[in-house]
């Protein structure tokens, strides 16, 4: 197998990942989390593509606090599962609402393609360089 070596170094690997994506998330996340309620409201609004139209401050912050606080878990991995749940959730609701304002799959693909990622960890766990394996 080509690089077969490499393979011996998967959690260093998955350690990468996770630093990479939980600054990412914080970055995305932080200026919308302290945002305040006329951003999370907009935010929330997203919701509605998929029906719920109620509580959009609710559902904005919960999708800024995941995004930030799911960096934090995903960089520390600890709660690492519940947290890719969230981000998976967050992903998919804003992949449909970009598809479902008609942007297209250019605009809906890093949506989609995170949301593929989280759901991939849910299962991949956070590997040995972790909180959660302590």
């Amino acid at each position: 197998m080509i690089l077969g070596f490499l393979s011996k170094y998967k959690d260093f690997g998955l350690l990468i990942l996770r630093i990479g994506l939980g600054v990412m998330f914080l970055w995305h996340g932080y200026p919308k989390l302290i945002g305040g309620p006329g951003i999370w409201e907009k935010l929330g609004m997203a919701m509605t593509v998929i029906g719920v139209k109620t509580l959009p401050v609710f559902w904005g912050f919960m999708a800024a606090f995941s995004e930030f606080f799911g960096g934090i878990c995903l960089i520390l991995g600890i709660l690492f599962r519940p947290a890719c749940i969230l981000l998976t959730t967050t992903m998919a609701v804003a992949a449909t609402m970009h598809l479902g304002k008609g942007d297209g799959l250019k605009v809906a693909a890093h949506a989609i393609e995170d949301g593929i990622v989280f759901l991939s960890l849910i299962f991949i766990g956070p590997g040995k360089y972790s909180i959660d394996r302590k």
